[in-house]
């Protein structure tokens, strides 16, 4: 099923509420003025309040990138796949254990893919 596509503009968080900068890997091909987000490209994650408790206090644990697990097969950019509102993406932390998936809170509507 078709979703919207991701793009540099598009609004991304992960579980606990931190904000995913999205560097897309990708200038030429455009939605709605803004580069199309690609598997490839950069997404680093900042002000993720989450701690994991240790012995009676807590540690800071945050989410620092999102790895992308499933982009979209259908539509390709320069042999890349995009994303969309569709795709599974986790969130990680710094020594790589996953966090949870990321939360697409807002995408462009007017271009698809699948």
């Amino acid at each position: 099923m078709a979703a919207a596509l991701l793009t540099a503009s598009s609004v991304l968080m992960c579980p606990h509420g931190g904000s995913v900068s999205i560097i897309p890997g990708n200038v030429r091909v455009l939605a709605g003025g803004d580069p199309l987000a690609l598997t490839s490209g950069a997404y680093p994650i900042s002000g993720c309040p989450f701690q994991i408790p240790v012995g009676t206090g807590s540690v800071p644990h945050p989410c620092v990138t999102v790895k992308w697990l499933m982009g979209n097969h259908g539509s390709t950019v320069g042999g890349g796949q995009t994303l969309s509102a569709a795709s599974v993406g986790v969130c990680l932390a710094a020594d790589q254990a996953p966090q949870g998936p990321v939360t697409v809170v807002f995408a462009q509507p007017r271009v698809t893919g699948h």
